[in-house]
This record gives structure tokens, sequence and C-alpha cells, in this order.
């Protein structure tokens, strides 16, 4: 019976991480206009009452971003595109505890701390929609779990070793952030694990070849990310000194790398863990899963649990998996232009996630209060959260609603954000206004993911003209850019210092709703 309350206890906490997602109609995360519109247009790709067909074409290639735009494709199918969307965040949101508890089961640790994750299924990379990233923390969770299992469990190795392999590659289909991590974290595994086979081995070959079924289950992973990553790496470099998403010298050189000192970084590490709500409400989630840690801490020093005794190296394994995507954290760039941008920042979620996992084990008796603390850190999660949200969703509704009934079907929609901020949130979630539009009258918007090689989708001929910078509207050039639009979304000021006397002859304000003007074509 206990055993089955706590997985009710467990189950509730997932439902209320997931709850924020469910309870309003739009989500603050900055990039998530530009992949719904991209996923619509993978989905209708030969629908001829939208202009996708004549702008864009399928990218026949492994992209980071084809795990998420083709799972969410898929199940447009069966879902309008906005809920088909939440399923898969809702998939993600409750994976990352989920992946860390089973980890934690692999290493031999109680599963109630995989709880303390779910405040760090949001943040900075949340918020900015780096989804595909975000997506592949549970699998990548789920592939250090499996290299364990296919160490440590010798009746079943060739099974966790498939299952391992493919969970590798899986990795690498939503993000290759996540994969570097896991160079690092399983090695540290590899040589931190026993298997059975130690107790009785005499000789090198004895010792290795126990491990083999998991080496080879890397293999796969491996193969594909040299073939494809490191490939990438070594083609000549598109040097555009300045010029943004452009490589500004050779690809490790020190002109292409941006750095944060270590300074910035530890100033900064708790805010991005929680950094969504300008109220700064979502910082209560951390306080109490911090609190639960230090009382599992506290907890697991005073009264043990004597019978999960892994030894000092086994029991360090999770600690330093933690310690690892920290020093990530500190130790790599900001940004490698051209390439990766956000580099380091991302890592802040996978060591929150596995350090507050870490407490030695405590006796039977004292877990069952700490796993409902836990559950209660969700509760607190979902209350600001879901309050959080429904002040933005209400701020968005007002902002896009009337604009898209103003815009025509097939718009070429033109995007001027001079203000891309919320009173809401922190993120610049109107940066990519121009797509909520287009999205919904099957058009197109100035700039779209399909010009990056990471996107599974390109434009079928040349790309529609604009300014070098979506964030810098004030380079845009009429005459040669914005003759090709019919729409123009303003944002920040008004429409008149944009466009001057073309206000009068040419084009005409439809519709201002909030801090935004749609201008079209007369």
């Amino acid at each position: 019976m206990t055993n089955r309350n706590d997985r009710l206890v467990y189950a509730a906490a997932l439902v209320l991480g997931a709850l924020p997602l469910w309870a309003s109609r739009y989500l603050p995360m900055a990039d998530l206009p530009q992949h719904l519109y991209l996923i619509s247009v993978l989905h209708r790709l030969d629908d001829p009452t939208t202009l996708y067909p004549q702008l864009f074409a399928a990218r026949h290639a492994l992209t980071p971003y084809l795990g998420y735009y083709y799972l969410v494709s898929a199940l447009n199918w069966l879902l309008p595109l906005e809920m088909a969307n939440r399923v898969f965040l809702t998939a993600y949101v409750v994976g990352l505890p989920l992946g860390l508890g089973f980890l934690l089961r692999s290493l031999g640790r109680p599963v109630w701390p995989s709880l303390l994750a779910l405040p760090f299924a949001y943040g900075d990379s949340f918020g900015w929609g780096f989804v595909n990233y975000c997506a592949a923390l549970p699998l990548t969770l789920l592939c250090c779990g499996l290299f364990v299992r296919t160490l440590e469990d010798a009746p079943r190795r060739r099974k966790w070793a498939v299952g391992l392999a493919v969970c590798l590659v899986a990795v690498l289909l939503f993000h290759v952030q996540a994969f570097g991590f896991l160079a690092f974290g399983l090695p540290w595994l590899l040589f931190t694990t026993a298997v059975p086979e130690d107790a009785s081995a005499k000789g090198l070959r004895a010792r290795l070849m126990p491990r083999v079924p998991a080496l080879l289950g890397v293999v796969p992973g491996v193969a594909l990310f040299l073939g494809w990553v490191v490939l990438r790496f070594g083609e000549p470099p598109d040097i555009q000194p300045g010029v943004p998403w452009k490589a500004w010298g050779p690809t490790f050189s020190p002109q292409n790398l941006a750095w944060k000192s270590f300074e910035q970084n530890r100033a900064e590490l708790f805010e991005v863990l929680a950094n969504t709500f300008r109220d700064g409400s979502d910082r209560w989630a951390l306080y109490a899963v911090g609190a639960v840690a230090v009382a599992a801490w506290v907890a697991g020093l005073l009264r043990p649990d004597r019978s999960r005794a892994r030894g000092l190296v086994g029991g360090a394994r999770l600690l330093g998996l933690g310690v690892l995507a920290l020093a990530l954290y500190f130790l790599l760039p900001f940004d490698i232009r051209g390439y990766v941008y956000y580099l380091n920042t991302r890592y802040s979620h996978l060591a929150a996630a596995l350090l507050v996992a870490t407490a030695p084990a405590t006796v039977p008796e004292w877990r069952r209060p700490l796993r409902l603390a836990a559950a209660a850190c969700a509760l607190v999660l979902a209350l600001v959260m879901v309050r959080g949200y429904r002040a933005f969703s209400r701020e968005a509704a007002v902002e896009w609603e009337p604009l898209v009934a103003a815009t025509a079907p097939k718009a070429r929609v033109m995007g001027l954000t001079y203000d891309t901020q919320s009173r809401v949130v922190r993120f610049p979630v109107y940066i990519h206004s121009a797509a909520v539009l287009a999205r919904a009258r099957g058009g197109v918007p100035n700039f779209t993911f399909a010009s990056t090689p990471h996107s599974p989708l390109r434009y079928a001929g040349e790309a529609p003209p604009t300014f070098p910078s979506e964030w810098q509207p004030q380079q845009m050039d009429y005459a040669t850019q914005g003759v090709w639009y019919d729409h123009f979304l303003v944002r920040g000021v008004h429409p008149s210092r944009v466009f001057g006397e073309r206000l009068q002859s040419e084009l005409v304000v439809v519709a201002e709703s909030g801090r935004s003007w749609l201008v079209r074509r007369r």
C-alpha cells in the first residue's frame, strides 16, 4: 500500500509540474513563435492556400531540430498544432524528473529526489525557447542510466546496450550540446562503475570484456557525431566580422569566441535557474527545492541507510556528473559565433538537477516526509508558474489577437520590433511576433529559422529580403527590403517614425493593440 501511495504522490507532483503548460493559451518562450511557424510549414508544405510551397523546401539531411519538428508535426495530424506542442513540452517537463529517477535507480539510490528537478525544467533555456536542447536533457539522463545498467546488469547487457545506442542517437537528433555533456559524463561513469565480474577477473582482458557492450552502445552516436558535427566544424566558416549569426573569425579563434568571466557566471548562476517573471516569483520554487535538498543531506548524514552503501567511488558517481555539468557552465564560452549561441548557460539546469539529488540515502522511515516535501515543491512551482503564465497570456492576447484578425491571407509580414519586452516576463517574447501573424494566415515573416543549417526546412530559392538581424529593425532599408512585404508589424515606436510620408501614400495602419501597430500596403 505504501508503494502505491508513493507512486500516487510522485504522479501528482508530475501533474503539478506540467500544469503551467496547460493553464494559459500563450507560453512566454521567446523562440516558440518561430518553432511553431516552421512546424506549420513542415506540416503544410504542399498546401496551396499558403505561401509555403512557393518559398520553402524540406532539407533532406540530419539536423539538430529534426526530432522536435517532426514529432510535433506528426502529433499535428491528431491534434491542433499548439496542443500538439503542449503535449511535447509536457513530455519534456515530466521527462526530466523521470529521466533523473531512472538514473538514480540505476545508481542504487532512492528515486524521490528526482522530483526536485521539476523547477529546472523551466528557467533560462525554456524561457528563450531552446526547446530542442531542453528535450534532449531527459534523454541525456536516460543515457547515463542505461550506460550504468549495461555495465552492472550482466544478464541483460545486450538489451541495455541496444537501448543506450538508440537513446544516444536520439540525443543528437535533438541537440548537440547535450551530447557534449555525455562526452565527459559517460567516461566518468565508465571509470567509476564496477562490474560484477571484477571480483573474480584476472588480467586486463577479463576486466575489459564485460565493459565492451557499453562501449559498443555508444558507437552509433559517436559515429553520427563525428560524421555530422565534426565535419561541419571542419568546413571553412563564413567569416563576416561584426555580422550577426556569422563567424567573426576562424571557429575557435579568440575573435570568434565570446566568454563570460568566472565572476559573471557565478553571479548569474542562480538567476538563470529561475528568471522568467519580472517580480521574481518563480524563485520561490527554487527556495523550496533548496530547503528540501539541504534537509535530505542532513537526514542522510544523521541516519544513513547502510543497506544502500556503494563505496566511496560508487557513491560519488552522481555528484561527479553534477560537478561535470557545473564545470561546463563555468569553463565553456558563451558563444561560438556562427555555430552555437548561449553555450555555457544551458548546462546550469542540468547541473542543478543532478546536484539537488545527491543527498546520501537516509533510513526508509525518513524518506516519506522528504518525498512529501519534494511533492510540495511541485505545488509551489505550479502556483507561481500558473499565475505568471496566465498574466502573460492575457497580455499576449491583447497584443496579438487584434493584429492577427487584421492580417490578410498569405501575408508577407516584416517584423519591426523596437521593443521586445513584456511587462510580465523578462524574456524578449515579442521579438518573433511577425511569425505569429504569418502562421495564422499561411504567410511568411521576414526572418525564420529556415535560414539556419540546423532547421529541417530551407528556402526553395532566395530568402526574403531583410535586414541582417531581427534585433536591429533600424537597419531596415525600405527601398531594397521593405517593398517585398505587404504587412509590417511595428512594436515600440509609432509607424510614422519608421515610414514617414509613405504612411499616407503607400501604407496605412489597419490595427493598433497593446504596444504594436499593424501596417498594410494600400
